[in-house]
């Protein structure tokens, strides 16, 4: 049963895994035998992550690019072709968010959030999903949030909310659509997890993130890993257009 979880020979592009969920979600893929393509715009950390997944004994690759640019995702999908001869599963992690309230929320700023968040996983599957549907087999996972089913406190976030579940329902119709194909697509919706991106040790934000969650803490990185290689792998060959939440029984209440 163990060797459901294994993704020797396979090769896996993780966007935006040169730091926080998506190194960690590089890292477990690569502990699990897949060789991985560590997408970002940041050469220096990439090459940081390339160091980590090539001690696991996975190979791997850089490919520097804009998800939200269809040139550079075209080149992505080139760049793994070109090193690993393919494609097999899609993370698709990179994401941004504004915390604004509404009337705050600049055209930019709301356009900044979508373009990333929205535009850069349709891209991504677009392009590298037609790779997995040509031939015949893959699996993509989207990185949505706990925050697609509720309204976050403290802090407003609209567009990051709104994006988020704009991702989740994404999962479902390409899931509908490239099933007959051999391509799963399923989203994991993480909770509140220490990264850059999220204040988590912040006072301000303890009553509500910590104190209203029943094991009243944070996730860390590593504890989604599990989690992506169980998506990512013939562990998961009956499950398309799910979406497996991990947010510590956040969105229990």
């Amino acid at each position: 049963m163990m060797e459901k979880f294994r993704l020797d020979g396979r090769v896996a592009v993780v966007t935006g895994s040169t730091r926080g969920l998506g190194r960690a979600f590089a890292v477990a893929l690569a502990e699990a035998g897949a060789d991985i393509v560590i997408v970002g715009r940041d050469a220096e950390a990439a090459a940081s992550v390339v160091t980590e997944v090539e001690a696991l004994g996975s190979r791997a690759v850089v490919a520097l690019g804009d998800v939200t640019v269809r040139a550079d995702v075209e080149a992505i999908l080139q760049d793994a072709i070109d090193a690993f001869g393919g494609v097999d599963i899609l993370v698709n992690n990179a994401g941004t968010c504004i915390h604004k309230p509404a009337l705050e929320v600049t055209d930019e700023e709301w356009r900044e959030v979508m373009s990333v968040n929205v535009d850069g996983v349709w891209l991504c599957s677009q392009v590298i999903g037609g790779h997995l549907v040509a031939k015949g087999a893959g699996a993509i996972v989207n990185i949505g949030s706990m925050s697609a089913e509720i309204v976050n406190r403290p802090q407003w976030q609209p567009a990051y909310n709104a994006s988020k579940a704009a991702v989740h329902h994404l999962t479902k119709s390409l899931a509908a659509e490239w099933a007959p194909f051999g391509v799963r697509v399923n989203a994991l919706a993480p909770g509140y997890m220490r990264t850059d991106m999220s204040p988590v040790d912040d006072p301000a934000n303890r009553r509500f993130w910590i104190e209203d969650a029943p094991q009243q803490r944070v996730g860390e990185p590593h504890e989604l890993g599990p989690a992506i290689v169980f998506l990512a792998s013939d562990a998961s060959s009956f499950m398309t257009g799910s979406v497996l939440t991990v947010d510590g029984g956040y969105t229990i209440y």
